[in-house]
């Protein structure tokens, strides 16, 4: 049998070419593959599901993908050549680190709308490494880690050459990235014909918070940070079983950050607390219910964080600085941790929608505090539903902060991190 053989430059591609086919049913498992995941999560979504929805038999797609970790695998792989190859081509079209991190950026907005107009193929938004295992996880890591480093290295050489403000590159390159990586979760909301405009806007609130011009936000105090705990009173049956509820959901909260929910176990979580399976049982009912409960609890307290920052004296924008900074937090010192998004795909579908409602409602709090900025002149014009996203997608990738640099005085990290934001709403010349 002939082997395909490479076509001459410019030379159309012979339908009976192979290689080219086989590659382009790949590429299509992946890109609707992607598209699942990023919408019911790998948990929920099937082999079969996949399948039926490119018009494959299940023993089809098994030629290309033997199990689900290894689509997820191959899913996250591609998501990152792709990222890596948009650093390619900002690295050959500009010099400038500005145009670098824009177009870098305006590009990963532009991905989504070109996704949703069936002009390019959907990339799998990175929510579930923690549940990959061994080399899967350490590919995905690495090649994620070389990105980071990339992007990071764009924002030394701006401070180098005067264009960007001394910003600590390390915890504003993490922030940056979560909070385009959140976008998923809220870009179907905007009309398609909105999008481009969004992306810009987007962008340069990203970009004024980096500018080397005059004018920078100077954090104000965040005030005591109230504890959460409670001292145990000893005949108070109901009380010390809210403690001991509240001990499995950080717990539980703990690992499903670190592990994801599939890598999380039950025994796991009762042999970190040092009970029997029996006593987890007789709290909780499942991992189900478990890590429905944990984001509940992380609701609450972000709830409460909204609640103080918004009967607390002070401009609109201070109101966003302590907010975010008191989340931090809560998120990064032993009152934590708060529950992080990835594992949101998890739950069945009603329990998401009730928990995303709620998360909204929380996020809406950061518009509301950008509204009364702008009225009150602390904030200059932005739209406040795409700036409020941001913060939330940043606050949201916070958790991992730690794996980056060390956190020796949380709220001084937590100023490291937010300050692209803080500097990006602020009216600066």
């Amino acid at each position: 049998m002939a082997e395909d053989k490479p076509s001459a430059p410019g030379t159309p591609v012979s339908p009976f070419n192979r290689t080219v086919q086989h590659d382009a049913k790949r590429l299509a498992i992946l890109s609707q593959a992607a598209r699942l995941f990023n919408y019911k999560g790998s948990r929920a979504t099937t082999l079969k599901d996949i399948a039926e929805n490119l018009g494959l038999t299940k023993t089809s797609l098994y030629y290309y993908v033997k199990t689900k970790e290894e689509l997820i695998y191959q899913c996250y792989m591609a998501a990152l050549d792709y990222h890596h190859g948009i650093l390619d081509a900002v690295e050959e079209r500009h010099k400038s680190p500005a145009d670098r991190v824009s177009e870098f950026f305006l590009l990963q907005f532009d991905n989504w709308l070109a996704a949703f107009e069936g002009r390019g193929p959907h990339i799998a938004a990175l929510l579930e490494i923690a549940s990959l295992r061994g080399s899967h996880r350490t590919d995905v890591e690495t090649q994620y880690i070389a990105m980071f480093k990339r992007l990071r290295q764009y924002l030394r050489d701006g401070m180098a050459d005067g264009s960007f403000r001394s910003l600590e590159p390390t915890a504003t390159t993490r922030a940056l990235l979560g909070s385009v990586d959140w976008a998923f979760s809220w870009l179907h909301e905007i009309p398609a014909g909105q999008l481009a405009s969004t992306a810009r806007e987007a962008v340069d609130i990203l970009v004024h918070g980096l500018y080397g011009g005059q004018g920078e936000y100077l954090p104000t105090s965040v005030g005591d940070k109230q504890s959460t705990e409670r001292p145990v009173e000893g005949f108070n049956r109901q009380q010390q079983n809210k403690l001991k509820q509240d001990a499995f959901y950080k717990t539980g909260t703990w690992l499903f950050n670190r592990q994801g929910f599939d890598g999380t176990s039950l025994d796991e979580i009762a042999e970190q607390l040092q009970v029997s399976k029996g006593a987890f049982y007789y709290h909780i009912k499942n991992k189900e219910d478990l890590l429905f409960n944990c984001y509940n609890r992380s609701l609450d307290l972000v709830e409460n964080i909204h609640r103080q920052a918004a009967h607390t004296e002070g401009t609109g924008l201070e109101k966003v600085d302590r907010t975010c900074r008191r989340i931090f937090y809560f998120q990064n010192s032993s009152e934590g941790p708060l529950i992080r998004y990835n594992s949101i795909t998890a739950l069945p579908m009603q329990r998401r929608r009730d928990i995303l409602k709620r998360t909204d409602a929380a996020n809406e709090c950061f518009g509301d505090f950008l509204r009364e900025g702008m009225a009150d002149g602390s904030v200059r014009p932005v739209d406040p539903r795409i700036a409020q996203n941001l913060i939330a997608g940043a606050v949201n990738a916070s958790m991992e902060l730690n794996l980056w640099r060390k956190l020796d005085d949380i709220d001084a990290a937590a100023i490291d991190y937010f300050d692209i934001f803080f500097n990006g709403l602020l009216p600066r010349a």
